[in-house]
């Protein structure tokens, strides 16, 4: 193992023990939940705006280290952006800030929580979703 990706492991540990962004909004302007039933991974998010940047992101769940430490960089990463800059946002920005390569099951489970912030984006400010998620009201990924 590389001396980057041992740091890059590191990161995300650090991440899953002491996740940003972790816990409730008690008034919440958006929110969703999702889960990936192939491994058991939940996510919910909940988002607060000032005007239409966003002011407050949290998020509660469970499931494996690659799932809740992507989520938690991600809330670090959103809070301070509009809801159309988020919803815009490309899977390559959050996998470039997680910075190791995954397997196409572990893809899913960092890519659960944008899918999830993007779904409580549309649901709350009406920003575009992804055409494979439209229509719905919960994600689930397979």
């Amino acid at each position: 193992m590389s001396e980057l990706d041992s740091l890059y492991r590191e990161v995300i540990l650090d991440h899953y023990k002491n996740p940003r962004g972790h816990g409730l909004i008690d008034t919440p302007d958006a929110e969703a939940e999702g889960q990936n039933p192939l491994c058991g991974d939940e996510v919910s998010i909940a988002v607060a705006f000032e005007g239409d940047t966003i002011a407050d992101v949290k998020f509660q769940g469970r499931g494996c280290a690659i799932s809740q430490a992507a989520t938690s960089m991600l809330m670090d990463m959103v809070k301070g952006r509009t809801a159309q800059e988020v919803a815009t946002m490309s899977r390559e920005e959050l996998l470039d800030e997680v910075g190791i390569p995954l397997t196409p099951v572990r893809l899913k489970c960092a890519l659960l929580g944008l899918g999830v912030l993007k779904l409580a984006l549309h649901k709350g400010r009406g920003t575009p979703l992804p055409e494979e998620w439209a229509g719905v009201d919960e994600l689930e990924l397979r």
